[in-house]
């Protein structure tokens, strides 16, 4: 009882110096000599270790300045550099032929894998035979016997899944 009120009390104390780290800064863990343990967030000797707290604030890398744009580029409007992730508008483009060639290449690739799905669905249900599959000679205890069964439930579960999106990916294709 006492121990889990500790604990408790320890987590209480966690939340409120995370909550307490955003806005500070660092928090620290202290062990002095002396054995006892207490959070801080001032370093009070070479026994305090900084923590890796969830959720505490980590400052932001300072911006960088925007490239410098050549006379060509000063009637195009500013492509966004500061965000991360987002599309410059001189992003390089495919032509018609060459994004065909591509998603052709990515058809045959993904019907390959269809292929080879379907087939592994099919031993799989082969194997599973509506959920009664034959008893092995190593399953002469019936519980191994249910985890197999399960396992293969499973197995068929997640085979069909592949099979669904394999075939909504082939049809997201242009």
């Amino acid at each position: 009882m006492i121990l889990s009120l500790q604990r408790g009390a320890l987590a209480c104390m966690l939340a409120l110096v995370s909550a307490t780290a955003a806005a500070q800064g660092v928090i620290y863990k202290c062990t002095p000599p002396g054995g006892s343990v207490e959070y801080t967030d001032i370093k009070r000797g070479n026994y305090c270790t900084a923590m890796d707290l969830p959720g505490t604030v980590i400052a932001a890398p300072p911006r960088r300045a925007a490239p410098a744009r050549s006379p060509a580029q000063a009637g195009q409007p500013a492509a966004v550099a500061t965000v991360p992730g987002a599309v410059p508008t001189a992003f390089p483009r495919v032509d018609n032929a060459e994004q065909r060639a591509r998603d052709a290449d990515r058809r045959a690739i993904l019907e390959d894998e269809l292929k080879s799905e379907q087939q592994k669905l099919a031993e799989l249900r082969l194997e599973y035979n509506n959920g009664a599959p034959e008893r092995r000679g190593d399953e002469r205890n019936y519980a191994k016997y249910q985890e197999r069964t399960a396992t293969l439930r499973d197995s068929v579960g997640r085979a069909e899944k592949n099979v669904e999106a394999l075939k909504r990916e082939i049809a997201n294709i242009r």
